[in-house]
């Protein structure tokens, strides 16, 4: 397996990533959008998550395709930037038909980044206009570290961000992540510069330094925000995509799969006061001939994707002014 040529989720053909940000207020918006509508479905595993129309995803429900997701910080707030996204898409003449109404399709889910110090005193809710914005700046490269959605990231002892990453594998495939890590674990091993994703690195992407040598005690394992900022400005986002022609019911076990890369990013993970969610993505564009084998290779290259995608948001972060924490290139670059 080698990545793509941008190393990017939009190493799928089709799709496009459009960020927006607001740095006084610490926070931004990210949306995932493609040339045409696609398949999607989700899997959330952590104790405290915030959506919107994740419910239609499910194999058995009405609507097959989707017109773009949206990534956010905000929490609640942050829900409104879907609105935005599907406002610009309806003006695009965008969305699922019912006679003469057009529907865009705008799934959603937040990070909780309210207490960061950015200035949140806002008279009128900023999402809605942070999604517009990031809808029309979507395109194929795209930037990482604090940008979008991941402006207002943190992790247990660095500053978070946004990340990507790609795969193709055996058969052509491609499979590509995108993801706000803001978890209350540590993406790196203890308090040290190398990352729990270290063994999946490619070509040097989060600078090389493989896993920390030797044993690790139960507490460094177990490092969370309870240790250093505040036990519930968490939350790990993503979606995983690939151009193979999947079911919402074969993309709901893909993203069931990525779950491994959160866990395999970040310790610990999919907590009680974590919202972790992965959104799973198809375009459709190549058949697969042996769906089990595929199916199950596929779903490796999104955990493997999504581990190194968190890697590279905690690598790419830059500092601002009143952060929280500091950045890894502060501590270790």
């Amino acid at each position: 397996m080698k990545p793509g040529p941008r190393n990017l989720i939009t190493d799928v053909a089709g799709l496009r990533v459009g960020n927006s940000e607001d740095h006084t207020v610490k926070t931004g918006t990210t949306v995932l959008v493609a040339d045409k509508p696609f398949r999607a479905s989700v899997d959330v595993m952590g104790g405290s998550p915030g959506s919107r129309e994740t419910e239609l995803l499910a194999p058995d429900k009405l609507v097959e395709e989707v017109d773009a997701l949206v990534l956010s910080g905000g929490s609640a707030f942050g829900l409104d930037a879907a609105s935005g996204v599907s406002d610009g898409l309806r003006k695009l003449g965008r969305g699922f038909r019912v006679e003469k109404a057009t529907v865009p399709i705008v799934p959603g889910a937040i990070i909780f980044d309210l207490l960061n110090n950015g200035d949140k005193d806002w008279d009128e809710n900023p999402y809605r206009a942070l999604g517009a914005r990031a809808l029309a700046n979507a395109g194929e490269t795209f930037a990482l570290g604090t940008a979008g959605a991941g402006v207002g990231a943190l992790t247990a002892n660095l500053k978070g961000g946004l990340g990507s990453a790609s795969l193709v594998i055996p058969g052509g495939f491609t499979v590509g992540a995108l993801v706000v890590a803001n978890p209350t674990g540590s993406v790196t091993m203890g308090d040290s510069k190398h990352f729990w994703a270290a063994p999946f690195e490619a070509d040097g992407e989060f600078g090389g330094f493989g896993p920390l040598p030797g044993p690790m005690s139960f507490a460094e394992t177990a490092r969370s925000k309870r240790d250093w900022v505040t036990p519930i400005s968490n939350t790990t986002i993503a979606i995983v995509a690939t151009d193979a022609d999947l079911s919402k019911a074969q993309l709901k076990r893909l993203a069931v799969a990525a779950q491994d890369g959160i866990a395999r990013g970040a310790s610990p993970a999919h907590t009680q006061v974590d919202g972790d969610l992965i959104f799973s993505v198809s375009t459709g564009a190549r058949p697969i001939e042996t769906p089990v084998l595929n199916v199950l290779q596929l779903g490796h290259a999104a955990a493997v994707c999504l581990s190194r995608a968190m890697a590279r948001a905690i690598y790419s972060a830059s500092a601002a002014d009143n952060d929280v924490v500091p950045t890894w290139r502060e501590r270790w670059g």
